[in-house]
């Protein structure tokens, strides 16, 4: 459990276009209490790892970002809801942008039973995509992989999204600094995280040092 002025953060990205409109900046928080079966992010469910960042300090970051807004991901942010809201409101101190949050509950349930916190961080957003993953419910829609899980338009920033099609964005592919292939996205078939792994284990030879 983290305090207040610490986030435990997973992962984050300066500048993703498939996880949410424009150009954000996305924030993969550490700790899930679903465990929904077929997760692509299955080693940020546990509460242990990640790394406890700044709010303050991860707030100024993202503002200084050449991006359009914010994404909340993980893992499961409203876990971590109290720091959440204090990394949104720092970031509005310096600039407005559009806050985006991904969760697994749904959004009655947040509204009706949510913690205190948890209703404040729901204030604060302009896009909520809710509901847990479900295998079997898999589909090509944007921005989620299941048919459950809806994208919910909190406020009038983004109005214009709902006369857009429901497709999926795609995924974004980048090689990262050690040399490995990273994926960002919802991907559009299932358990495509096991796939990818299972095909380049099939097509990259094991590698040994030179003595």
């Amino acid at each position: 459990m983290t305090g207040a002025s610490l986030l435990r953060v997973a992962a984050t990205h300066p500048a993703a276009d498939v996880l949410g409109p424009g150009r954000r900046y996305v924030v993969w928080v550490q700790g899930c209490p679903l465990d929904c079966a077929g997760c692509v992010s299955p080693q940020w469910i546990p509460d242990e790892g990640g790394t406890d960042l700044g709010v303050e300090e991860l707030a100024a970051t993202i503002a200084e970002s050449a991006v359009d807004g914010l994404t909340l991901s993980g893992g499961e942010p409203f876990a971590q809801a109290e720091a959440l809201v204090e990394l949104v409101a720092a970031v509005r101190r310096r600039r407005d942008l559009s806050v985006m949050s991904y969760t697994g509950f749904v959004l009655e349930r947040l509204r009706s039973h949510g913690t205190a916190a948890q209703r404040a961080l729901l204030g604060m957003l302009d896009i909520l995509v809710d509901g847990p993953y479900v295998r079997r419910l898999h589909a090509d829609l944007r921005w989620r992989g299941s048919s459950n899980q809806r994208v919910h338009l909190l406020t009038g920033r983004h109005a214009d999204l709902a006369g857009l099609a429901d497709e999926s964005q795609g995924l974004q592919l980048e090689v990262a600094d050690d040399g490995g292939l990273r994926w960002i996205g919802v991907p559009v078939i299932p358990d495509f995280r096991q796939r990818l792994e299972a095909r380049l284990d099939l097509t990259i030879p094991d590698r040994k040092e030179s003595p």
